[in-house]
Order: structure tokens, then C-alpha cells, then sequence
């Protein structure tokens, strides 16, 4: 028997020929040195309606191997072309999807793959050019990447401010659990948005909407997002110097500490500025927050929560927080 596994556009005449001679599958596979099974799938495969019509069948086989090789060979296997195509519409990066697959299979090299392969994958020519291009799932949808400016800090007396310059050495350090920073993303004509909150350890995000960016609604956003977690799960959070946070203190009423970050210094709560940025991606400047349902912003938060991430050893930040605060329950 011959040895190549591809029929050739030869032999596919001569089966075409042995064919329209009613020729057995059996004799034709003899003549050919081909397996019996061979010759039953290729007329199966590449029938043309009732009959089999050699041109028609190469014309076949050669689409299938134009898709498999601008498909699944750079991404190694079916098993990761089915994972990464699927986790690439969830909204997960490269980097997550490659780190998530070595993590949950350390031991087996066939379900490793680079970040570096997925992108090249989704911005070969066949496949910008497809109705729906894989880079559209990306976050930022283009190769050029943009500079995201933190929004503008009000310079106003926040009465009892605690600078963030006092803020206890572990916590700075990220060796503590249960530390946040907030901070408010504006909507439309900054009349209303979303305040979010961020566990600085295991990046688990929080998000609530809020009506108007004044101080009465976010202090009673931040009770109900504070005051449905576990007291070992909620000890400061560091705000900015905004006018939505002068009410602070009533954040004593759950024993937690807020401290401040300086004006205009957006980097001192970069664990917030970062979870802000996914969420960007949802609901990007200009979102009209009446447009948006408190079930849809719950749903991006869960997503996000729920994505393997580098920093965290491609663990999910829920995965994380989960931890945390197990760890943080055996300590009583």
C-alpha cells in the first residue's frame, strides 16, 4: 500500500474513471494500493450530487487544506483552535487564553500555545478578510494601541481626608486581603455612571450605577456594594479627591478606613484605573447609563471577574478573591 495519506488530483481521475465504469470499491482501492476505506470516503466526501466528477472533488480537497492551513495548523490542534475561537468571543486576550490553557494543563505540551501565535493567527490576510474577523473580538479591535487619560480631579476640601501617605506599609505592598480602591466612571454629559471598586490583591472587581456623581448617591452605592460582603473582606478602600466622596466617613458604620490618593496622581490607584479600563471596553466614553440596565452592568462584571489574568498566575480574579478570603476566614 502506498504510504501519502492525500489522494492525488491522478488518482482522482482514475477513481472517477473506475467509478463511472462501476468498478468495485474493493478493485479500485487494488488497483490504486490504496485502503478499501479510502476509496469509499473520497466518493463519499466529494460526491458531485449523485455522481463523482474528479475536478470537482480536487476542487474540494484543495478549500479543506487552504482552511486547515490557514486555520488550525498555526494554532497547533483542533483541541485549541475549538478553545481559543471560543474564548476569543467571550472577550478574553491571547495572553489570557494561551496562560489559562498552560495552567489547566501543565503536564501536556499538545494545549500549549504562545499569545504571540494567536496574534499572528488572528491578523493573517485570510483572516482580516473574513465577513467576521477574529481582531474584532479584541479589545481594542486594531493593532495601534491609544493612550486612556483618568478623568478629571475636582480640587475641593474633603473634610477628615486621610492621605494615602498614611496609608499602613502592607497594604501598599499588596500582602493584605480585603483593601480597595473606588473610583467613578462618568457617563454622558458626566451627569451619571458607575462607581467601581477593586480588591487590590486579587483584582476582583465591583461596579454599581449610580443616577448622579454626587456624594449622597455614591456613599449609598458604596454601603450596598461594602455591606454585602464579609466584614473580612471589606477593611479600607482609596478614593480620589472627586466631589462624589465627601461623605466618606459614613463608611465607619462598617469599620472600614478611607484613605486619598494626591491630586492628579491616577497611578496611585492603578490596581482601580486598570479595572476601569476593562470595563471601558463595555461601555466606552460618551454611554448613556439610562441606556444601561444594573443587570447588564452586573453581567460585564461577572465577565471580567471570570477571565484568567496574567498577574494572578492565570487564575480568574473571582478565583483569587474566592482564596483570599477562605485563607482570611481560617485565620479566626
Amino acid at each position: 500500500m502506498k504510504k501519502q495519506k492525500k489522494l492525488t488530483a491522478f488518482e482522482r481521475d482514475q477513481i472517477a474513471l473506475y467509478h463511472t465504469q462501476r468498478v468495485s470499491n474493493s478493485e479500485i482501492a487494488r488497483r490504486l494500493g490504496r485502503e478499501v476505506s479510502t476509496i469509499g470516503r473520497e466518493l463519499k466526501r466529494n460526491r458531485w450530487g449523485e455522481a463523482y466528477i474528479a475536478i470537482h472533488a480536487q476542487e474540494l480537497a484543495d478549500q479543506r487544506s487552504v482552511y486547515v492551513a490557514h486555520s488550525k495548523a498555526p494554532l497547533k490542534n483542533s483541541d485549541i483552535f475549538a478553545y481559543v475561537t471560543e474564548k476569543l468571543r467571550d472577550g478574553w486576550s491571547p495572553d489570557q487564553i494561551a496562560g489559562r490553557l498552560k495552567l489547566n494543563h501543565q503536564d501536556d505540551q499538545h494545549y500549549w500555545i504562545t499569545a504571540e501565535t494567536i496574534y499572528r493567527w488572528i491578523y493573517q490576510p485570510e483572516q482580516v478578510k473574513r465577513d467576521d474577523p477574529w481582531y474584532h473580538y479584541l479589545r481594542r479591535k486594531q493593532k495601534k494601541r491609544k493612550k486612556y487619560n483618568g478623568r478629571t480631579i475636582h480640587r475641593a476640601h474633603i473634610p477628615d481626608r486621610v492621605s494615602i501617605h498614611d496609608r499602613p506599609e502592607e497594604i501598599n505592598s499588596r500582602i493584605m486581603f480585603a483593601h480597595w480602591e473606588g473610583d467613578t466612571v462618568e457617563g454622558k454629559g458626566h451627569k451619571d455612571g458607575l462607581h467601581t471598586e477593586v480588591e487590590r490583591m486579587s483584582r476582583f472587581i465591583m461596579a454599581k450605577k449610580i443616577d448622579a456623581i454626587t456624594s449622597e448617591a455614591t456613599i449609598g452605592v458604596q454601603q450596598q456594594m461594602f455591606a454585602d460582603l464579609p466584614s473580612k473582606a471589606r477593611k479600607t478602600t482609596t478614593l480620589d479627591n472627586g466631589r462624589e466622596n465627601h461623605l466618606h466617613k459614613r463608611l465607619r458604620l462598617l469599620r472600614m478606613h478611607v484613605y486619598f490618593a494626591d491630586p492628579y496622581s491616577s497611578w496611585q490607584r492603578g490596581t482601580n484605573e486598570h479595572g476601569n479600563w476593562h470595563l471601558r471596553y463595555y461601555f466606552p466614553k460618551g454611554t448613556d447609563f439610562q441606556d444601561v440596565s444594573d443587570e447588564d452592568v452586573q453581567d460585564v462584571v461577572e465577565e471580567i471577574n471570570n477571565r484568567p489574568r496574567r498577574i494572578l498566575g492565570y487564575m480568574t480574579a473571582k478565583e483569587k478573591f474566592d482564596q483570599l478570603l477562605e485563607e482570611a476566614k481560617g485565620c479566626d
